[in-house]
């Protein structure tokens, strides 16, 4: 079983911009597919962007296509979320989920282990 901390959640403006961190802890990052999710109150968390075990294959949902980028570094066992052009529609707790299996974890919504998030708040 595998530690994952998420960094980087706050309060900002709309247009502004944050960059979410997930450190993964207990073995190697590259051994893992890794998805962030954003959870609202009361409902299971959606798939904002996923990153296969190499990197070349990458999804965003439609709405944040253009706006964020996601990258791991293996390096440093973190993978990150860029968030540009933020809006008030993108506030909520975002964690990151891990799995071997990046079919599991980058289309079916399933993981064997996620962090316990962090708040992103968009809003004047």
């Amino acid at each position: 079983q595998v530690q994952l901390v998420e960094s980087g959640g706050g309060l900002v403006q709309p247009g502004g911009s944050l960059r979410l961190a997930c450190t993964l802890s207990g073995d190697i990052l590259e051994k893992y597919a890794i998805g962030w999710f954003r959870q609202d109150p009361g409902k299971d968390g959606e798939r904002v962007s996923c990153i296969d075990h190499t990197g070349n294959d990458i999804y965003h949902k439609p709405s944040v296509k253009d706006r964020f980028t996601i990258s791991r570094d293996n390096a440093k066992n973190t993978v990150y979320l860029q968030m540009n052009s933020l809006k008030p529609e993108d506030t909520g707790m975002y964690f990151c989920a891990a799995d071997a299996n990046s079919l599991r974890v980058c289309t079916l919504d399933l993981y064997d282990d996620r962090g316990q998030g962090t708040q992103v708040t968009v809003s004047s």
